[in-house]
């Protein structure tokens, strides 16, 4: 596999990165909110696109690569929220075990 170029440069675009908090909905269950951590600069890249059918409707999995600089907070279970968007994160490593920079695969929520 050849390795990831990582140049600071591309960091060009703010998100918020912002953490589950779960309520109670009044039922017994749970209610998610989204609650702002931090703003951090990333490069976002969409991977893929797969469409599926779910409770008899066509509906679309867009999934994206999301590289930031390395800090304690970006964490999987987070999400990154760009305008009325939000990408969920489903994992984050170290592509190249420098500490400089984390890679974050994310889906998109629809």
């Amino acid at each position: 596999m050849a390795p990831l170029f990582l140049d600071p440069g591309m960091l060009n675009r703010q998100v918020a990165l912002d953490q589950a908090v779960i309520g109670d909905d009044g039922a017994g269950g749970g209610e998610t909110s989204w609650q702002e951590v931090r703003e951090l600069s990333v490069h976002v890249e969409p991977v893929s696109v797969v469409s599926r059918e779910r409770f008899d409707q066509r509906e679309a999995l867009v999934t994206h690569r999301v590289i930031c600089r390395a800090n304690g907070d970006v964490m999987r279970g987070m999400s990154l929220r760009i305008g009325s968007r939000r990408l969920v994160i489903l994992s984050v490593h170290d592509p190249d075990e420098t500490g400089r920079y984390l890679v974050c695969r994310c889906e998109e929520e629809r």
